[in-house]
Order: C-alpha cells, then sequence, then structure tokens
C-alpha cells in the first residue's frame, strides 16, 4: 500500500441501517482495521425531499452497536453544497457537460419513436443550450474508448464508452446527483479504497469519468462486494425481507453474533473455522478472498451462530446482556439466575430467554395448544404416568425440602414410569416419553430446560399442584 489506508462508508438517509448495508460497513470496517487505516463515515444526505432525521440516528445507533467505530466526525454533504457547485461550475468550464432541457417523457417518447434502446439519446449534447430554469447539467461522454479498472474482488471490469449514457450530474433544480458529490467527496476526503455493494458496478465507469474531468485521479483500488440474496436467490428487498438490522438487535441477537455472521457473507476463513472472535476475523479477513457470486442471507445459520456466541459468554456475562429481555422483572431474575447454566445452553436468541423461564414465574402455565396434542391428545398412558409420578413425588417430598433434588427426582419419576406401564419388560423406564405429561403440567410445553433441575427449581408443593391440576383436566 503506497499510503495509509482509508476507506468510508456512505448511507443515505433514506432507510433504516439493514443487513446490506451493515455488510458493507463491517467490510470497509475491516479493511481499514487489518491495515491499520482510517474507517470514515459520510452521510449522503443530498436527497432533502427524502431525508428523514431519524433514519441518520438510526444508522449512528446501529454502527454503535455491532461497534464499529468510526473515525473522526461523519460527514454530512448537505452541509457541502458549495464545493459540488464549484465541481460542477470546473466541469461547465472545461467543456465537460452540457446543459439539458429535456424531460423524461421526452426521451421516452423519442426512443419509442425510434425504436433505439432505452436511456438518454443525446438530443442536447450539440444544441449549445445555456443555463436556465429546469435545465440540468449532463456529462459528455466520450464517443470513443472503454473505461474500466481492476476489481479486487471481480477482477478486470471495463465498459465501452459508447455504451455509457450522457448521465445528469446536476439536477434541473440545482440540485447535485450522487455520482458528482460521491466521486468528489472521495478524492477530498483522500479515499484510497472505495468498497460497496455489487450494485455500484454500472456507475463505477461514471465515477472514473467524472474523476478524470475534474483532474482528481482516481482511487488505489475497487471492491464491488457480492449481493446478498434470499432463500429463493432474489435480490434482499427492504420491503419483502426480514432485513432491519434494529430488529435482529430487539430479537435478542448479539452484535458479536451479527457481525461474526455478516463477515461469512461471501467469505470464509481458510482453516475452515467460522464462528470466532472479531479480533481474529480482522487479522484473516482479505479481499482478494471475497467470492463474487451471490451470498445467501441464512437466518438459520445466523441464529446457529448467535447461539454459539451466547454460549461462550461466562453466567454473569449472559445474565447482563438477558437483563434486557426480561419484562417480567425481579422474578425473572431470579428465576434465570437459577438456571442460568441450563437456559444459556439452549437459547438461540436472547428474546427466548423469559418464555423458557416463564413457567417458574407465573402462578399456573399456559398450556401450548401443539404441545398438548402431542403429548395428551397423542399420548399413551397419560393419566397413570401421572397418578404415578403424583404418588412418588408426595413420598419424596414427605422426605423433607433437603431431599428434593434433581437426582432424587428423576429417580421418583423414573419409578412412577414403571409403574404406569411406560417400560418394556426387560429395559429400562422410556423417560423421553414418560416425562412429557410432567414437563407439560408444570411448564404448559413440550421442550424446555432440564426437567429434573426444573422441577427443584419449581419446588415439590407447586410441582404437586401443577401435576394435579393437569389430572383433574383429564377427568
Amino acid at each position: 500500500m503506497t499510503s495509509p489506508v482509508r476507506v468510508r462508508f456512505a448511507p443515505s438517509p433514506t432507510g433504516y441501517l439493514h443487513v446490506g448495508s451493515g455488510h458493507s460497513a463491517l467490510v470497509n470496517w475491516l479493511f481499514a482495521r487489518h491495515h491499520g487505516g482510517s474507517f470514515l463515515l459520510r452521510i449522503e444526505d443530498t436527497d432533502a425531499e427524502r431525508n428523514r432525521p431519524e433514519l441518520v440516528d438510526n444508522v449512528l445507533e446501529m454502527l454503535n452497536w455491532l461497534g464499529l467505530e468510526w473515525d473522526g466526525e461523519p460527514v454530512h454533504q448537505s452541509d457541502r453544497g458549495d464545493l459540488y457547485r464549484d465541481a460542477a461550475a470546473k466541469l461547465v468550464a472545461a467543456g465537460a457537460v452540457y446543459y439539458c432541457g429535456c424531460t423524461g417523457e421526452e426521451v421516452q417518447a423519442r426512443n419509442a419513436a425510434a425504436g433505439g434502446k432505452p436511456g438518454y439519446d443525446g438530443h442536447c449534447r450539440d444544441r449549445g443550450l445555456e443555463a436556465g430554469p429546469g435545465r440540468a447539467l449532463r456529462f459528455r461522454t466520450p464517443a470513443e474508448g472503454r473505461t474500466g479498472w481492476t476489481d479486487l474482488v471481480r477482477g478486470e471490469i471495463s465498459f465501452a464508452n459508447t455504451d455509457i449514457e450522457d448521465f445528469v450530474v446536476v439536477r434541473g433544480n440545482g440540485a447535485p446527483m450522487f455520482l458528482l458529490a460521491n466521486s468528489f467527496d472521495d478524492a477530498d476526503m483522500a479515499i484510497t479504497h472505495v468498497i460497496r455493494g455489487e450494485d455500484h458496478v454500472n456507475s463505477t465507469p461514471k465515477y472514473l469519468l467524472l474523476r478524470e474531468a475534474l483532474g482528481l485521479g482516481v482511487p488505489q483500488a475497487f471492491a464491488h462486494l457480492p449481493l446478498l440474496v434470499n432463500e429463493q436467490r432474489k435480490k434482499l428487498s427492504k420491503r419483502r425481507d426480514d432485513v432491519s438490522m434494529s430488529d435482529y438487535r430487539d430479537r435478542g441477537y448479539l452484535p458479536e453474533a451479527m457481525v461474526n455472521y455478516l463477515a461469512l457473507l461471501g467469505w470464509g476463513p481458510a482453516d475452515g473455522v467460522e464462528v470466532r472472535s472479531i479480533s481474529e476475523i480482522v487479522d484473516l479477513y482479505r479481499l482478494e478472498d471475497v467470492n463474487a457470486a451471490p451470498a445467501f442471507f441464512d437466518q438459520k445459520k445466523l441464529s446457529f451462530v448467535n447461539a454459539e456466541k451466547i454460549r461462550s459468554l461466562s453466567v454473569p456475562e449472559f445474565l447482563d446482556v438477558a437483563d434486557p429481555f426480561l419484562s417480567m422483572g425481579e422474578p425473572a431474575r431470579a428465576a434465570l439466575a437459577s438456571m442460568a447454566t441450563e437456559v444459556q445452553e439452549r437459547v438461540r436468541t436472547l428474546a427466548e430467554v423469559e418464555p423458557m423461564i416463564e413457567f417458574l414465574v407465573v402462578d399456573a402455565p399456559n398450556f401450548d395448544e401443539d404441545s398438548w396434542t402431542k403429548i395428551i391428545t397423542k399420548g399413551k398412558l397419560v393419566a397413570e404416568m401421572l397418578d404415578a409420578t403424583i404418588d412418588r413425588l408426595t413420598t419424596l417430598a414427605s422426605s423433607g425440602a433437603e431431599d428434593w433434588l434433581p437426582a432424587a427426582i428423576q429417580q421418583a419419576v423414573a419409578e412412577a414410569a414403571v409403574v404406569a406401564g411406560l417400560v418394556n419388560a426387560e429395559g429400562a423406564p422410556q423417560l423421553s416419553k414418560a416425562q412429557g405429561p410432567v414437563r407439560l403440567a408444570v411448564s404448559g410445553r413440550s421442550v424446555g430446560p432440564p426437567l429434573w433441575e426444573s422441577l427443584a427449581v419449581l419446588g415439590a408443593d407447586r410441582t404437586l399442584s401443577r401435576l394435579r391440576d393437569l389430572r383433574s383436566r383429564l377427568d
């Protein structure tokens, strides 16, 4: 690298930060941190009609949540209008642009009449129009040659100049277009590497032509990241797909898990170990190793990574990150503290924590319909199992609270399974089947944390009360 690395993330405040833009931000951040360079933030808010301040706040909040700290103060394009007007004037003086009074409807009508290809047809290129109301500035694209670059992800890319229309750089209302502001700002901020999504590939030759016309040189390198697609291999859509970064935070995904998973989109470490620390990913991530093919945003794999990250936490850390998801207050905190290790091993997201321990807090469980059908409607010897369990656990409870322990509870339920007939003539109790009615009685569900530890925490009185309640329902 011939100069210190400087990269930028340049979101537009017309939407919340989503997984696609989050991926782009992350890769820029990884590249900067890997090379000891600068990660700069630029808010591309030149579209005054569509910009919403709360969306800028969301971008900053989500970058902070992900841990993608930026260097220096964010740059707002809305504060740089004079610079863009000066750049446009320089293009006018150089003859690199011309004024155009065509409307979109007029361009489409001419194309339809001529049977030509879509896009601007150069109608005003040689008319010599002066500046005037509603007249835009269009770039005079060279009629010959090619414009291209070497892409760190995609290799050699070039476009014939004849295939690049004369594009607008300043709207008829005087507002600079994205391309003018973007190309000027990258040069002004000394950006060395332009790292962005695949959807910008077709605009890159225009970017390069503008930089050349302004005498601004070119960046050291470009990298266009793979397109992110859904399960149907369609481009992720904010309207159709589950992509909001804040939604994932609110559903209990850890920022470490989101960063880890986003890094794996289109890239993988050589040793095949995918779940690892962010510092290791910073050391290993190389743009040259990124696959240009579309990358599938797999929510199941994200949940797997999240579960692995949750399990890697110490118990105090787990209790701390789970606390905001405990709406039932101190009783839920106490219940979770009593079964933290068992819950931590089983949840995929933090939002699953409270539902898993809710039965320890409420006065009586709510029965899940599917669990009822599976265990009660389709089960066998349910009443017999409940009767035998109530009998054995009543005996255990009479021995005193000091004997109400997981191992003793398990032994009592195993004996009940023998009495109920849920056992082969010469085999051991089929506890996987036998404990179903017991779990449903105390928790209302067919799955949950380890049953014996749950009953020990619930206590003898509440356990037996719930078993008797379910047994009475069967009558």
